[in-house]
């Protein structure tokens, strides 16, 4: 496999690393990409792991006020505020009781590190593009403008998180997460 990350759950305080798939790799791979694939309750998720910079145990956050329900807080990562979002809660799930048995998943979008608070990671998982199937769209509004796609595994079905969506929620003037984030840094 091009890529590799275990999370302990004997000792999850534990960060691990993850070494995004080269040129050379996915060449290998005959052009699949790869996702990381963790849980939310029963559910099965996957992001681009071109995408994951780290994966780490659940640790102490800090609250921030005046924030979406979903949005834990920041997390001090080497001197980098990291925003911390519970899935659970931003897919209407509820909040997250987190543990030391949770991970966060560390992802770039855009310019900006974003962790997702989730159950477990549970695989590398190499995808062919022609097996991801378009997320049913049977409402206006509905809550898988998140969703990139779906794609079936042995173990079942995996969704397919589109990170750049993830965030784009009105916030304050209607700005979104992101816009908002960028305005801060600049």
């Amino acid at each position: 496999m091009s890529a590799s990350a275990t999370v302990s759950a004997s000792d999850p305080a534990r960060s691990a690393s993850v070494r995004p798939a080269t040129p050379e790799d996915r060449g290998a791979t005959g052009g699949l990409a790869q996702f990381i694939s963790f849980a939310i309750g029963v559910e099965q998720y996957g992001v681009d792991i071109m995408a994951v910079r780290e994966i780490k145990g659940w640790s102490q956050i800090t609250a921030l006020p005046r924030q979406p329900d979903y949005m834990r807080g920041v997390l001090n990562l080497r001197g980098v505020m990291v925003p911390i979002i519970d899935l659970r809660c931003r897919f209407g799930q509820g909040m997250t009781d987190a543990t030391p048995l949770h991970v966060v998943i560390v992802v770039q979008i855009g310019s900006s590190h974003v962790g997702l608070l989730a159950d477990q990671v549970l695989d590398i998982v190499p995808i062919d593009a022609s097996r991801v199937q378009p997320v049913p769209r049977v409402e206006a509004g509905s809550r898988v403008e998140f969703l990139s796609g779906l794609v079936t595994i042995e173990s079942g079905m995996i969704a397919l998180i589109d990170l750049s969506h993830l965030l784009s929620v009105a916030i304050g003037g209607g700005a979104d997460i992101a816009k908002h984030e960028q305005k801060a840094v600049a």
